[in-house]
């Protein structure tokens, strides 16, 4: 049975650090690619960042770009999310997220995503 456990979220001040870890379970995630995904209230989940498991390719949404690093420890099969910098406009849920590693899918798209976490919040107060 696949899991992805999701830890690290919290209150944060503005401009303030966090870092949120996934630790998967239950496969191998060698041909897969390992997203983080968020969701405030009354808004869509929006993609964050993504990183393939297998070459290390890392995907960012710009609004994240030189503030988050998506990492991997692959002798712990988990994933990280250095968040720095952080702003008012990224409280939300963060969600990990595994989905199989393809040129046919969507690394932006949820739907690319088999398997999800429960969730993390991280607030952010100005």
């Amino acid at each position: 049975q696949v899991q992805l456990l999701e830890s690290g979220g919290g209150l944060v001040q503005v401009g303030g650090s966090l870092r949120l870890s996934c630790a998967a379970s239950g496969r191998t995630f060698s041909n897969y690619r390992m997203g983080w995904f968020r969701q405030a209230p009354g808004k869509e989940r929006e993609f964050v960042a993504a990183i393939n498991w297998s070459d290390l390719t890392t995907y960012y949404v710009d609004s994240v770009k030189g503030r988050f690093t998506i990492s991997k420890d692959n002798a712990k099969n988990t994933v990280f999310l250095q968040m720095n910098s952080l702003k008012p406009e990224d409280t939300a849920v963060y969600y990990c997220a595994a989905g199989r590693s393809s040129a046919y899918t969507s690394t932006r798209n949820p739907k690319s995503y088999e398997y999800w976490g429960q969730g993390t919040q991280v607030s952010v107060s100005s």
